[in-house]
């Protein structure tokens, strides 16, 4: 009888991703559609490692209880099944590292930071321009979370990045505390009012999921899960 081989540490699986797609975009390999770097070999570029090692510093950092790790892996897990539907599925998955990567829920500019930090970073560890502006344009595509029609790469990011929204009561509300601990600086009615405004503002969207399987798995159990939230937020307010 043999062992079963041990599961891998999960910041070992995360590092072993980035590398992958960092070595896969710098080297042109097809992202099943735009080719994704110059035609320079994934080696012509420096060591993968320290740029994993910087970006999971900054999604473990402690003031995070749901942009974690954990969030980060469920995104690439996400895009992992959606992965058909991108135009560059290596740029979108460079554009899941750093989407969060600068996250203060006390500051309003987190994406632009974080595509800025995308700028700087990734033609550094030799990734080429048009694949580093493209994640860059899909990381401040998450402020809104609305791709205009068409924009696959948009599309499969956004609708990763959401599928969140579509978990089992049990699982919606860890998220929704979560981010309640991520804003435990606001007082109570200041972050219901906020809340709700996100919560209006996602279910006013024609469509929460643009790529065929998420509108067909997600799109109404995220419906669902945003209106409840709601409705609680209304009936928690202390009576006058």
């Amino acid at each position: 009888m043999t062992d079963s081989p041990r599961p891998r540490d999960p910041r070992t699986a995360l590092v072993d991703r980035w590398r992958d797609t960092l070595l896969a975009a710098r080297s042109g390999a097809p992202g099943r559609g735009a080719g994704t770097g110059p035609d320079a070999g994934p080696d012509a570029g420096p060591d993968p490692l320290p740029y994993a090692e910087n970006l999971l510093a900054r999604w473990d950092e402690p003031q995070r209880r749901y942009h974690t790790t954990a969030h980060l892996t469920a995104v690439l897990d996400r895009i992992d099944t959606l992965a058909g539907y991108a135009a560059d599925v290596h740029a979108v998955r460079l554009a899941a590292w750093f989407h969060d990567a600068v996250y203060r829920p006390d500051r309003t500019e987190n994406e632009e930071r974080s595509a800025a930090l995308a700028e700087r970073a990734l033609p550094e560890a030799g990734v080429g321009e048009a694949v580093t502006a493209e994640v860059a344009r899909l990381v401040r595509l998450t402020v809104a979370h609305d791709p205009a029609a068409g924009d696959r790469n948009g599309e499969v990011l956004c609708d990763a990045d959401l599928a969140v929204l579509a978990g089992n009561p049990q699982e919606y509300a860890a998220y929704a505390a979560q981010v309640r601990e991520e804003y435990g600086f606001v007082p109570d009615e200041a972050f219901r009012d906020g809340r709700a405004g996100v919560l209006r503002q996602l279910l006013a969207l024609p469509q929460l999921f643009r790529t065929p399987h998420g509108a067909a798995e997600w799109e109404a159990r995220a419906r669902h899960n945003l209106a409840t939230e709601l409705e609680l937020l209304g009936s928690s307010r202390d009576p006058e």
